[in-house]
């Protein structure tokens, strides 16, 4: 199954299980890309928020005209900081933003509910290695990219360029098939397999 990817001046289709890596500066705008992924060519979509509530993200969605419809939000972060928990039935949550293998455990379960055209975004794996550690998200972004294609779905991953060194981004980019490059000024580079 093919998904559609629209990023800056490129307009093209992935398959199924394709991984997306956003590299981003830590000021930098990520919201339209990321809305614009969830938003094409999908039936349901699973985000993933490790830095805002889900209350947030639903109004982020609003903002940017995405049909909620299509949404469930796994709230990472909420029970860290003593919110009480929103009942929604498009709602998720893990007890804590370091419980990887809740998460991993989330986006299989997402995954298995749902057939069509699937998506996920994590947003972000930084502040994921903030609350864990970074191998440990590395091993948990490996086995989300795993379920990526066992489902044949599609996944946008945020990591920001400012917080991890050279090493560490070029392990998680050796992750995955294609990497969307947002620079400070706004541009946007999109690297597709084979580039």
């Amino acid at each position: 199954m093919d998904y559609t990817l629209a990023v800056g001046d490129v307009d093209t289709t992935v398959p199924g299980g394709t991984g997306v890596l956003l590299l981003h500066p830590s000021i930098g705008e990520t919201d339209r890309i990321d809305t614009d992924f969830l938003k094409a060519d999908t039936d349901n979509f699973l985000v993933v928020s490790t830095r805002t509530t889900a209350r947030e993200v639903e109004q982020k969605l609003e903002h940017y005209d995405v049909d909620e419809s299509r949404a469930e939000i796994l709230d990472t972060i909420s029970v860290e900081r003593g919110y009480s928990r929103r009942t929604a039935d498009h709602f998720r949550y893990v007890s804590a933003p370091d419980d990887l293998d809740g998460i991993v455990e989330q986006v299989e379960g997402f995954l298995a509910a749902h057939a069509g055209k699937r998506r996920i975004s994590v947003d972000s794996l930084t502040e994921l290695a903030y609350y864990a550690d970074v191998d440990g998200v590395h091993d948990a972004t490996s086995r989300m990219l795993d379920l990526l294609a066992e489902y044949d779905a599609v996944g946008l991953f945020h990591l920001s360029r400012e917080v991890h060194d050279d090493d560490e981004i070029r392990r998680f980019r050796e992750l995955f098939d294609v990497v969307i490059d947002l620079t400070d000024d706004g541009g946007v580079a999109v690297e597709l397999p084979g580039e």
